[in-house]
């Protein structure tokens, strides 16, 4: 198993308060070379609509003093993990949860923009000590 993200907690208490169930803690995928673990699986079931929303999530802190070191090991295991889930589970829509600093600093350079734009990034921006989430982009 993984080492757990430190705010790894507060982002399955956000996630809680906006009435998402925690269904993988981890969220184990398989591919031809193995297994990875993406930090969290959930869904949401949309009553109007009847249906479940699903949502895979990786959490990182951004709290090591290398941000962009820390950026291409988050942006390397999206990307990874994202083509995985559209093969084996399509309907999953993953996003990583960052904290609403570091949004507001890297993720706000013209560098981190293009990609993000580039690369269709989905995030979850919250706020680790309100353990509350701020912002969806999808």
């Amino acid at each position: 198993m993984p080492a757990r993200d430190i705010f790894h907690d507060a982002v399955i208490h956000a996630l809680q308060r906006e009435e998402w169930k925690i269904t993988h803690d981890p969220y184990l995928i398989y591919y031809e070379l193995g297994k990875m673990y993406i930090d969290l699986g959930a869904e949401k079931i949309l009553a109007a609509e009847k249906e479940n929303n699903k949502i895979a999530v990786e959490i990182k802190s951004f709290i090591q003093t290398a941000a962009v070191s820390e950026f291409h090991t988050a942006l390397g295991q999206f990307i990874n993990y994202r083509t995985i889930l559209k093969e084996s589970e399509p309907d999953r829509t993953l996003y990583l949860a960052i904290p609403d600093d570091t949004y507001n600093s890297l993720f706000q350079t013209r560098f981190v923009q293009k990609i993000m734009m580039d690369y269709q990034l989905k995030l979850i921006i919250y706020q680790p000590t309100e353990e509350i989430i701020k912002k969806w982009i999808s």
